[in-house]
């Protein structure tokens, strides 16, 4: 509201300049008819002065305005950014993972940044040059016509013109703006999996294959951009051609109403002066009506965002009188989509607290499904997954993940301080000591090597824990989980990159560590289930077995069988070793 009064009062400031103009050329002209011999007196001097002094007193105020025409509705257009992108990444992170996984990272990145910012340039510029023009035009019209209706009627005889090829050029920058943010969002797609697997790009020396594909997608986005910006650039030949008419106009009829005298001078100046004063709005009627269309399409794609509803929603239980944490899953079926086949399929099994339980499988098994589905990642197509006694629906989502700590298979650090990385699990009012820290790190056979980093505990690691090697990361995982306090721990095959020896110190202390609390250890490797509770193996989503070690190696069953297998590729080693 603040911001439309400064608007007009901008313009209306704008509009006595042009007024005070035309007096003061009526004025001379008036004195020079009168006396044409005569040089100038005193009087008109000061008459001129005045005036002189009263249009830099008008330009003065235009300008205060347009100072706080540009504080309230600039800023209110980035208070608005701000809270729009608050908004959109609070709700990227209620979606759940399989939004993610439909979606491209470099998409969902774009709605954030180029959507949002267009967006903000139709609240800002776009708003306030538009309701300037608007204004502006409506001021000039009315005093234009008040000062001499036919000769207004003449110099705005172009504006219909004008009318038509804004109405027909703005369907073109709509359907082009929708093209070039959908291809936007193509192209930061492929850059920001480059960057993400440049490792694998160079290994392969692929580097002239993805410029080839970047240059590509980025040659499209060029020629939907170019075909925009020829269509931009019609707007200001036309605009300035038909001010230039508009001008030429204003001289030739107004000059005749002149020499009859219905109109002055000094009207005609004022007239010309109005005429260049639409110049600048007018002919940004097509970049705000650029804007406008962009935004449009933006603003389209980020309400089809969120409008976009998780397909996990969360529960009430919180937990509270919980004592009991055992898991079951009762003839649990799942797959990822309709078309894909099924990954659990009948399965039933339990986990009692305090129990360490490993869930074996070959490749493509299900075992990091079932922990995704423990976690609650995705919901089942049929059966049911308790956690004390209660369906995980009924669980509050941030409770239920809270009673798990969780380390995935592919372990992901952030590109901060190795203390922070650690600490990232933690609860904001919870803190932990340098020491205990690297006590943490021990446990996992890491704190000698974190002494020898230059910065220690504050060595920043590179994105994703790139300066890091695989076993370092996965290790470095397992430490962030220990710094957590939750009755139910979930390690996804996150020793695979940690050497045999290292591997069996892990293995020992996890047993020691976790004694009282339920450990479920998924993995491949038959050795690290060797002092388990139970084991379950799984084949193609279904359990086939389960058992301690030594009943499923007298079984002779598919856990038997991967037993010697390892044991083959153990031996094979240590013989080429020797």
């Amino acid at each position: 509201m603040w911001g439309i009064l400064f608007i007009t009062l901008s313009n209306l400031f704008r509009i006595f300049q042009p007024q005070l103009i035309r007096e003061a050329l009526d004025k001379i002209v008036a004195y020079i008819n009168s006396s044409p011999e005569v040089k100038l007196n005193s009087q008109l001097s000061s008459d001129l002065m005045y005036f002189g002094l009263m249009v830099l007193g008008c330009a003065l105020l235009m300008g205060v305005f347009m100072y706080f025409m540009r504080q309230t509705i600039i800023v209110m257009s980035r208070l608005i950014e701000y809270d729009l992108r608050k908004k959109i990444f609070n709700h990227y992170l209620q979606l759940d993972l399989a939004f993610f996984k439909r979606n491209k990272t470099g998409d969902i990145m774009s709605r954030i940044s180029e959507d949002v910012n267009k967006v903000r340039m139709y609240l800002g510029p776009a708003f306030l040059y538009g309701f300037n023009l608007i204004t502006l035009f409506i001021i000039v019209i009315f005093t234009m016509f008040k000062v001499n209706f036919w000769l207004s009627v003449y110099t705005l005889l172009p504006l219909p013109i004008l009318s038509f090829i804004i109405y027909k050029v703005s369907n073109l920058i709509h359907q082009r703006s929708a093209q070039i943010q959908t291809q936007l969002g193509v192209l930061t797609s492929i850059a920001q999996e480059g960057f993400s697997g440049i490792r694998i790009i160079k290994s392969f020396h692929k580097e002239r294959d993805w410029v080839q594909k970047f240059d590509k997608e980025s040659q499209e986005y060029s020629n939907l951009s170019m075909n925009l910006a020829k269509v931009d650039a019609m707007f200001f030949p036309s605009m300035f051609l038909l001010i230039g008419i508009s001008t030429l106009i204003t001289i030739y009829i107004g000059g005749l109403d002149v020499y009859k005298g219905t109109v002055t001078a000094g009207n005609i100046a004022e007239f010309v002066i109005y005429i260049n004063m639409l110049t600048w709005p007018v002919s940004a009627i097509g970049w705000c009506a650029s804007i406008i269309q962009q935004a449009e399409a933006s603003q389209k794609r980020i309400n089809e965002f969120l409008d976009t509803e998780p397909d996990i929603l969360s529960g009430n239980y919180k937990g509270e009188d919980l004592k009991n944490y055992e898991i079951k899953f009762d003839q649990v079926n799942f797959k990822y989509d309709d078309e894909s086949d099924p990954v659990i399929v009948d399965l039933s099994m339990s986990i009692k607290q305090g129990e360490h339980v490993a869930i074996v499988g070959r490749t493509g098994s299900g075992k990091s499904t079932l922990a995704e589905l423990i976690l609650r990642m995705y919901d089942i197509q049929k059966g049911q997954i308790t956690l004390g006694s209660k369906n995980l629906p009924e669980w509050n989502l941030s409770n239920l993940r809270s009673t798990i700590s969780y380390v995935p298979q592919d372990v992901f650090l952030f590109s901060d301080t190795i203390r922070n990385n650690i600490k990232f699990c933690l609860a904001e009012d919870q803190n932990i000591s340098d020491e205990e820290l690297m006590k943490l790190l021990e446990s996992v056979g890491m704190d000698q090597e974190v002494l020898k980093f230059p910065e220690g505990l504050d060595t920043i690691l590179g994105e994703r824990g790139i300066t890091l090697s695989g076993g370092q990361r996965q290790r470095l995982g397992i430490a962030r989980t220990y710094a957590r306090d939750t009755p139910i721990y979930l390690l996804d095959d996150c020793l695979s990159a940690v050497d045999a020896g290292t591997e069996e110190k892990i293995v020992q202390n996890l047993h020691q560590r976790f004694d009282q609390k339920t450990l479920i250890l998924i993995t491949h490797r038959i050795s690290q289930t060797k002092d388990m509770d139970k084991i379950y193996v799984l084949e193609n989503g279904l359990l086939v077995e389960q058992g301690t070690y030594e009943e499923l190696i007298e079984n002779k069953g598919i856990f038997y069988k991967m037993h010697l297998l390892e044991s083959a590729i153990k031996k094979e080693k240590s013989v080429e070793l020797n």
